[in-house]
């Protein structure tokens, strides 16, 4: 079977924003994750936003992460360098393995549409339990960016010549 005849596999994507002052009324970053992700053709898994607390984002994402109808976590929000942005140190603790590239790569994406501002995204990328994690800042623009330019075709599992999709579990026992 070709690549162009590659059935879609659609995967369970769980979407939690970091904010202490988000409520799902205001939430465009979100909003933005959730239409994109279900344009393409996946499902939403579960939503939620919680406070900037490194054990709150710890215990939630904890729970996707051991939960195997979820594919793939993405976070927004908490990736700067100010206040309480905690994200990547509540995360990395739990990836079994990261992936470098994806936060590389976000930042050289950034830099095209917002200059020397992405220095101060920690963006970050990994795997915990076969489950992918990505953390990616708060921003809708952001979200955009990432989604559209990385994440769509990396969990794609007709992305040629690799994918995120095809190395998930659920996936390959199919």
């Amino acid at each position: 079977m070709s690549a162009d005849e590659t059935p879609f596999k659609s995967l369970n994507i769980a979407v939690l924003t970091v904010s202490d002052s988000r409520t799902r009324e205001n939430d465009t970053s979100g909003d933005a994750l959730e239409e994109r992700l279900t344009a393409a053709g996946h499902r939403l898994a579960e939503r939620d936003i919680v406070a900037d607390d490194i054990y709150l984002l710890r215990r939630e994402v904890s729970r996707w992460i051991a939960d195997p109808a979820v594919d793939v976590v993405i976070t927004d929000g908490g990736t700067g360098v100010t206040g309480r942005d905690g994200t990547p140190e509540a995360i990395e603790p739990l990836l079994d393995r990261t992936i470098d590239g994806f936060g590389e790569l976000f930042r050289w994406l950034s830099w095209q549409e917002i200059g020397t501002s992405t220095l101060a995204s920690r963006a970050l990328g990994g795997v915990a339990n076969g489950t992918f994690v990505f953390c990616l800042p708060g921003s809708t623009g952001a979200c955009r960016t990432a989604w559209d330019q990385i994440l769509e075709r990396a969990l794609d599992n007709r992305t040629r010549p690799c994918n995120f999709a095809e190395l998930i579990p659920r996936l390959t026992e199919e």
